[in-house]
């Protein structure tokens, strides 16, 4: 038995609840800092369900960073290119035009996710203990005490709350999620089929090529090779869901298997039922994502309607963005402000997200009225513009996030694609600069001064690029955001200081 498995006491720099991507993408982000991180999970071991099941180009560009994306495609599941989508409508969103060399999303069960973050996380010396579930939370001046019902005591500096919607710790600290509740629900479930009607897919398409309504449901069968499918389920036209239903609360097989053969004929004969949750088009959102020594990222934080596949990426994109702003901060080395910053960027990003999936429920409706339906009309044509489909595309992939930072130039607050680049120590990638979880500060024309001393964990990297990436020198953060550049050979010694001393480091 583990030793961690018997401790009573356990003092630890950051206790993360939930190992989920969200929960896990943190611990791995912490412990690449150097920070002692557990992570605690009620379920005892790793639910195999494949919910949450789309990694979106600007998720695989930050998993890439970290070199986690080339053992994640190994278990990603096989299929011909196909565009993300806004609310189901049939015109596949083009990310080519957003100079990213994932252009698609890519479709990976949430379990496999969760394996290679734990894996990762565990390496770099992370602790995980499951079948622990959270009881009590004690916040005070000076940190956390999280207490389990077979009385553990975890003491640390911080709690990350990444346990779900239904969010335990969210709960005890008795705060406020306001929103909208649900007024549909739905069915999510892995199951196997032993026979197959003409109406049942043979591949994976586009979402809009995917959906059917008969016999008073709506469905969406995804077929994952062999006999497995995933099938997403509800009634048409049904109102009144109760949204505080359990997420996890299975369906019985009978029920699967009415609405299967409802909308795919009774040729489609289900075999069996590997796992299955209900959800609801809820919208959710916390006030603040910190509460003193306290903080949320994930469905912790907010919860919408699963439109366009935006919750699982939006999480990790929490992490990716609270996990080196924790760890400077544990490690004494963030300026002032830097760990609220995580809500003061986050938060809107969130409540966007809630705000065009709110949008994409009207439009996505199974059984739209008249006047919806000419709204979709309307809609489809407009996404075959090129510039509302730009715009759509790069809301919807996360490649058109700005972050509102400070600083004059164009590029203050954006992504930098991921350029080729020639070192010293020869040809690499952007994106290759970043697997330490550094900032890194990119000169590409003698722009930074030579013996210019920074601090701790801010790379410098010379090197010339055979693209313009808009500016002779770019101080780009550990999640890949532009905090200060400029144009030009003039001596900006001064300017990037002052950045680094107030978006990165205490300067030494």
């Amino acid at each position: 038995m583990d030793e961690i498995e018997t401790e009573t006491e356990i003092e630890t720099e950051v206790v993360v609840v939930g190992a989920g991507p969200t929960g896990l993408m943190l611990a791995c982000e912490l412990t690449l800092a150097g920070v002692e991180t557990l992570v605690l999970e009620k379920l005892p071991r790793r639910a195999e369900q494949i919910k949450g099941g789309g990694i979106q180009p600007r998720t695989a560009e930050l998993l890439e960073s970290r070199g986690l994306l080339e053992p994640l495609l190994h278990r990603a599941a096989s299929h011909e290119p196909v565009g993300g989508h806004f609310a189901a409508l049939p015109v596949p969103l083009d990310c080519t035009p957003w100079q990213t060399r994932h252009p698609f999303p890519i479709a990976i069960p949430q379990w496999g996710l969760e394996e290679v973050l734990e894996e990762r996380a565990l390496a770099a010396g992370a602790r995980v203990l499951r079948g622990a579930a959270v009881s009590g939370v004690e916040s005070g001046d000076d940190g956390v005490v999280v207490v389990t019902p077979d009385g553990r005591r975890v003491r640390a500096r911080y709690l990350a709350a990444c346990d779900g919607g239904h969010s335990t710790v969210r709960k005890l600290l008795g705060l406020p999620f306001p929103g909208r509740p649900g007024t549909h629900r739905a069915v999510l479930a892995d199951i196997r089929l032993s026979a197959v009607s003409s109406l049942v897919p043979q591949q994976i398409g586009h979402m809009s090529t995917m959906t059917r309504s008969a016999g008073g449901y709506w469905a969406m069968l995804v077929p994952l090779g062999g006999d497995r499918y995933r099938l997403t389920f509800g009634r048409a036209n049904q109102a009144g869901a109760d949204a505080d239903t359990d997420g996890d609360t299975p369906v019985t097989h009978e029920a699967i298997a009415v609405a299967l053969q409802a909308v795919y004929g009774p040729e489609t004969v289900l075999g069996a039922v590997d796992n299955s949750s209900q959800f609801s088009d809820a919208t959710r959102q916390l006030e603040q994502y910190r509460s003193g020594h306290v903080l949320f990222a994930g469905d912790a934080a907010h919860i919408h309607p699963p439109l366009g596949g935006q919750g699982l990426n939006l999480g990790v994109q929490d992490a990716f963005n609270l996990g080196w702003k924790l760890a400077a901060t544990v490690q004494g080395r963030a300026p002032s402000g830097l760990l609220d910053s995580y809500h003061t960027e986050r938060h809107p990003v969130g409540a966007q997200v809630l705000h065009h999936t709110s949008a994409q429920r009207v439009l996505a409706d199974p059984k739209p009225s008249e006047d919806v339906a000419a709204l979709r009309d309307i809609f489809v044509d407009l996404l075959r513009l090129p510039d509302t489909n730009r715009h759509l595309a790069g809301l919807m992939s996360g490649l058109s996030l700005r972050y509102p930072l400070s600083g004059d130039h164009p590029l203050t607050g954006q992504r930098v694609p991921d350029a080729d680049l020639v070192t010293e120590g020869g040809p690499t990638r952007l994106s290759a600069l970043f697997a330490s979880g550094h900032a890194v500060l990119l000169d590409l024309a003698g722009a930074v001064p030579a013996g210019l001393r920074l601090p701790p964990r801010v790379d410098l990297v010379r090197a010339t690029c055979p693209d313009d990436l808009g500016a002779a020198a770019l101080l780009i953060r550990p999640d890949g955001y532009v905090c200060w550049a400029a144009d030009g050979s003039a001596d900006h010694g001064d300017a990037l200081l002052a950045t680094i001393a107030g978006s990165l480091a205490k300067m030494p």
